[in-house]
């Protein structure tokens, strides 16, 4: 367990999310952030001093190496593309550093293993950044959850959408094989979102999607089966009006969670009705997700704790997608068990 009250962080790579996760790593009561790397020249710096103008000693740098050379970064976030996430967390670990991770960790089941059996190897904490799971929103949800007012859950509902704007067509350049397209961006949430509300990872999966020139897709629907009549439909796309929420059906009633992706001022809502005639909405307090998830992983580190998205969920996540664009490519169900 280490001594040190604070963690002290890298950013490996000058991404548009730094708009959220920058500031967070900031203003965590147990973090700090030491430095900065990209290896677009003064991308880090302005990256710095767009987010954090304020923010003195920290040191930036025009390659991604300098910063895992240096000795003062504890821990990494890294927001580079898609398919680069494996290759520079592992990287990372190498260098004895604690690694947080944006989604999707990875591409493959076995890039995800590689990086878990090079974690065990070096002793650091390595999760996938799915902040959104940090939100008190989700364990309200739980409480009711597990508190039977809807019964067994029978089945979910994800969907998460928003109109592509010219600026983030990057996010299509590359096909799916390469990480590109909606299904690496924004189905991951889907299908993570979905895959919590059961005890079991699915058993099936059918999907159909929509691409562009390149491969990427562009809009994605499917079904995952959990076995015993239980599913979750999934949808999500870059050519819809934005929507971040999810469903779940029970043999009782049902609960939604109205507003997954939250901005900090915002005000969740969450609604639930039963079979007996009752219903309510909630309105509960505005949290920031991307903080609460710095502040988990720091103290996790901090502690010598595991952080609660693990890397056989990583796994897992990861095997269903591969599985869900496999199905779109073939136009077939796939098993999974």
């Amino acid at each position: 367990m280490s001594t040190e009250k604070k963690l002290r962080w890298g950013i490996l790579g000058a991404a548009r999310v730094n708009e959220r996760l920058l500031p967070a790593i900031v203003e965590a009561e147990n973090s700090e952030l030491v430095a900065i790397a990209s290896r677009r020249p003064d991308a880090a710096a302005q990256t710095l001093a767009q987010y954090a103008p304020h923010q003195q000693g920290v040191v930036v740098y025009d390659q991604l190496e300098a910063l895992l050379d240096d000795e003062a970064v504890q821990a990494v976030y890294l927001p580079l593309a898609n398919h680069e996430h494996a290759e520079w967390t592992l990287r990372a670990i190498r260098r004895g550093k604690h690694v947080l991770c944006e989604k999707p960790m990875a591409l493959t089941v076995d890039d995800i293993e590689a990086i878990a059996a090079a974690a065990r190897e070096h002793g650091v904490t390595v999760m996938e950044g799915f902040m959104y799971r940090f939100h008190p929103q989700h364990a309200r949800v739980r409480e009711l959850v597990d508190s039977g007012l809807i019964g067994e859950v029978r089945s979910v509902r994800s969907s998460y959408s928003f109109m592509m704007r010219p600026a983030r067509r990057y996010r299509l350049v590359q096909d799916v094989a390469l990480g590109g397209g909606a299904m690496w961006d924004i189905g991951c949430y889907a299908i993570h979102s979905a895959r919590m509300w059961f005890d079991r990872d699915p058993v099936r999966v059918t999907t159909i999607a929509k691409y562009v020139e390149s491969g990427a897709d562009i809009a994605t629907s499917g079904i995952l089966d959990f076995g015993d009549g239980r599913y979750a439909h999934f949808d999500f796309s870059f050519e819809r009006a934005r929507r971040s929420e999810y469903e779940l059906i029970g043999t009782k009633g049902g609960i939604k969670c109205h507003t997954v992706w939250q901005l900090p001022g915002d005000v969740p809502v969450i609604s639930w009705w039963t079979e007996d005639g009752r219903s309510a909405t909630e309105q509960l307090p505005a949290a920031n997700h991307f903080n609460l998830e710095i502040e988990h992983f720091s103290r996790a580190v901090l502690a010598g704790e595991a952080p609660s998205l693990s890397l056989d969920d990583a796994k897992a996540n990861c095997r269903t997608i591969v599985a869900a664009l496999k199905s779109a490519a073939e136009g077939r169900v796939v098993e999974l068990a």
